[in-house]
C-alpha cells in the first residue's frame, strides 16, 4: 500500500489572483482549439489586408439573424401588412449591430467570451441560472433549425417531416468534419451558404416585381405599428426573432480566433475591423429578412392572400401567384441553406456556453449530440402527433423562448462593457452606454409584452 501523505488535492481552478473588476481569475481562452489560430497583419498594413484578415466572424453571427425562426414572422408581416413592417426589421438590425459591436469588444478587450465573463463576475448560483436559461435558448434555436431543415427537405424532395427531423441528426458528422479542418474552412462554408440564400432571395424579389416606392415608404416607421395590436404583435415577433441571444456569446468568442497584439493599439485595430465585419454582415442579414417580407408582401398581400403565416403555405402559393415555376424550389433551397448554416453556428454557440459557464469540456460530437437530441425529440413527437400545423406552432414557440432569454444576455453585456474596472480605456462612452441601456430597455419591455400576449392575450 502506498504511504499516506498530507498532500492537499489539486484545486479545480488555478490559484491566480483575479483581475481588477472580476470576482474570479481568467482560467483559459475561449475555444482553446482555435484561439489565436488566424494570423493578422501588422498595424501599419493596408486597410484591405487587415479587413480580409478580420473578415469572417461577422458572417457566422449574421447566420443567426436569417435562420428559419425568422421566416414565419417575416412572411406573416408581409402577407398581412404589406411593406409597413420593413421599418421594424431595419430597427431590429440596428439594435443588433450595436449589441454585436459590444460583444466583440468584450471578447477582444477582456479575453473572455460573454459566458466566461458571467462566470467570473457573478456568484455561482447566479451563473448556474444564467447557464440553464442559455442552454434552453440554444435548444430552442436548435429546434428552429431542425424544423426548418425538415420542412425544406419535405418541400424539395417530398420527404416526410418525421424522416426529415431524424435526418438532421446526421449533420453532427458534417459539423465535426468542418471543425477538424480549421476555423477558416468553417467560415468559408458559412459564407458560401449565405451567398446561396442571398442569391435565392434576389431572384425571388426580381420575379415578385414589388412596389419599389412602397418598399421605401415601409422603411420609414409608422405610428400604426404601435397603435394596431395585431401589427404590434408581429412587430415584436420580428424583433424577438432577429436579435438572437446565443449570437452575443458566439461573437464574443470567435473574434478571439485572430492572433492580435495584446496592446492598446492592437486591441483598437481588432475592435475596429471586427465591428466593420459584423456591421456589413448584418446588412446582408437585413437584406435577407427584408427580402422575405417583400416577397410575401408582393406575392400574397397584393393578391389578397392576407392569412399566409406558414412556411409550407408560402411555398405552395409562390409559384401559382408569381407565375414563376422555379420560385417555390428556390424558396425551399434558401430555407435548407438557412437551416444548415444555423446548425454550424449553433454547434459553436453550445460549446462556448457550456465551456464558459461551467469550465468543463466535452468532446464536440458528444456536446452536439446532446443538444441535437434535446431538439429532435420534441420536434419528432409533435410531427408525428400533429403534422405540419404542430411544427409551425413549435417554430413560433421556439422564438418566444429565445425572446425570453434575450434580456439575460443583453443586460450583462451592457453592464460589463460599461464597467471601467473591466474594460479600462475601452469602456463604453457615455452616449454609447446610454443608447445601449435604452435598447436593452426596449427589448425587455417588448419581450415581456410578447410573452404576455402569447400565453394570456
Amino acid at each position: 500500500m502506498p504511504p499516506l501523505t498530507d498532500t492537499p488535492p489539486v484545486p479545480a481552478e488555478p490559484l491566480v489572483a483575479p483581475e481588477a473588476g472580476w470576482r474570479r481569475a481568467r482560467t483559459g481562452p475561449s475555444l482553446s482549439e482555435v484561439y489565436a489560430s488566424i494570423k493578422v497583419p501588422a498595424q501599419n498594413a493596408s486597410f484591405w489586408r487587415k479587413l480580409l484578415a478580420f473578415w469572417g466572424p461577422g458572417l457566422m453571427v449574421a447566420v443567426g439573424y436569417m435562420d428559419p425562426g425568422n421566416w414565419a414572422t417575416d412572411i406573416a408581416g408581409g402577407a398581412q401588412f404589406g411593406y409597413t413592417l420593413l421599418s421594424v426589421i431595419l430597427i431590429s438590425n440596428l439594435f443588433a449591430m450595436l449589441l454585436q459591436h459590444l460583444a466583440a469588444k468584450l471578447g477582444i478587450v477582456t479575453g473572455r467570451d460573454l459566458a466566461q465573463a458571467c462566470r467570473d463576475h457573478y456568484s455561482k448560483p447566479v451563473g448556474m441560472v444564467l447557464w440553464f436559461l442559455c442552454e434552453i435558448a440554444i435548444a430552442a434555436c436548435d429546434l428552429a433549425e431542425v424544423i426548418g431543415s425538415a420542412i425544406a427537405l419535405n418541400l424539395l424532395f417530398g420527404l416526410p417531416l418525421a424522416w426529415g427531423v431524424v435526418l438532421t441528426i446526421l449533420d453532427v458528422l458534417v459539423v465535426l468534419l468542418f471543425q477538424s479542418r480549421g476555423f477558416r474552412v468553417l467560415e468559408s462554408i458559412v459564407a458560401g451558404l449565405i451567398v446561396v440564400i442571398f442569391g435565392c432571395f434576389l431572384y425571388e424579389i426580381i420575379v415578385s416585381k414589388p412596389d419599389w416606392f412602397g418598399i421605401l415608404g415601409g422603411l420609414v416607421p409608422q405610428p400604426q405599428v404601435v397603435t394596431n395590436p395585431k401589427m404590434l404583435y408581429i412587430a415584436i415577433g420580428i424583433l424577438g426573432a432577429t436579435v438572437m441571444p446565443h449570437n452575443l456569446y458566439l461573437h464574443s468568442s470567435i473574434v478571439q480566433t485572430r492572433a492580435i497584439e495584446q496592446t492598446e493599439g492592437g486591441k483598437r485595430m481588432a475592435i475596429k475591423f471586427a465591428t466593420i465585419d459584423s456591421t456589413v454582415a448584418l446588412f446582408m442579414a437585413f437584406f435577407v429578412n427584408a427580402a422575405i417580407l417583400i416577397t410575401a408582401a408582393a406575392a400574397f398581400h397584393r393578391n389578397g392572400h392576407y392569412n399566409v403565416a406558414d412556411i409550407s403555405d408560402a411555398h405552395k402559393l409562390l409559384a401559382p401567384v408569381l407565375g414563376a415555376g422555379a420560385a417555390s424550389a428556390v424558396f425551399a433551397v434558401a430555407l435548407l441553406a438557412s437551416g444548415q448554416n444555423s446548425t454550424l453556428t449553433g454547434t459553436l454557440a453550445g460549446q462556448i456556453v457550456m465551456e464558459g459557464f461551467l469550465n468543463i469540456k466535452l468532446k464536440p460530437w458528444l456536446r452536439r449530440l446532446i443538444t441535437r437530441s434535446i431538439a429532435v425529440i420534441p420536434a419528432l413527437i409533435v410531427t408525428l402527433l400533429y403534422g405540419e400545423k404542430g411544427t409551425g406552432e413549435l417554430l413560433v414557440l421556439s422564438q418566444v423562448i429565445l425572446s425570453f432569454q434575450l434580456s439575460f444576455a443583453v443586460v450583462p453585456l451592457v453592464l460589463f462593457t460599461g464597467s471601467k474596472d473591466k474594460m479600462g480605456v475601452f469602456v463604453n462612452r457615455p452616449l454609447i452606454q446610454a443608447v445601449a441601456w435604452l435598447v436593452s430597455g426596449i427589448i425587455i419591455v417588448l419581450n415581456i409584452y410578447l410573452l404576455y400576449e402569447t400565453f394570456f392575450g
